[in-house]
């Protein structure tokens, strides 16, 4: 047997593919069988219980909590922190402006603390990466500051309007 012509093996190949159009199929069609998506399987990937922790730490992060909520534990771990004998004579105030300001029960121990900067601003970057804190501030107690503000313009202050 020869082979057929290009234009009968095309249309050969089409009858194979669509069938033939003078036939008509009684039977039932064949329907196309989807595959199951893995969020409705009942044993599927993804389908376990997640826990608690998985779920705060997700809703945190979604809503931009993380940052707040670092600064707080780290404002509440100062013991953990600087140690418990430096904790008795100094507490944390606020952190502004990525500057945790640290105020110290006399001029000594905000000295003391100043040369401990390094070993507390490493302790915080490992412990609390999200805080943020870019500086330490140790005030000594009863510091006159005139002041009045983070974003204040420099100059002599109240001083200037003496004779």
């Amino acid at each position: 047997m020869s082979e057929p012509s290009l234009p009968s093996a095309v249309y050969l190949r089409f009858k194979e593919v669509f069938g033939d159009a003078n036939s008509r199929r009684y039977g039932p069609r064949k329907r196309r069988t989807r595959e199951p998506i893995a969020e409705n399987e009942a044993f599927g990937r993804g389908r376990d219980p997640k826990g608690i922790a998985d779920v705060m730490t997700a809703m945190t992060s979604e809503l931009g909590w993380a940052t707040p909520l670092a600064k707080s534990d780290l404002l509440l771990a100062w013991t953990d922190i600087a140690g418990a004998d430096t904790a008795e004579h100094s507490f944390p105030l606020d952190v502004t402006d990525a500057v945790l300001t640290v105020q110290c029960d006399s001029t000594a121990w905000a000295t003391q603390l100043r040369h401990m900067r390094t070993m507390i601003m490493t302790r915080i970057a490992q412990s609390y990466p999200d805080a943020g804190i870019e500086s330490v501030r140790f005030q000594a107690p009863h510091a006159p500051s005139w002041k009045k503000g983070s974003r204040s313009i420099p100059g002599r202050g109240p001083r200037d309007t003496y004779g």
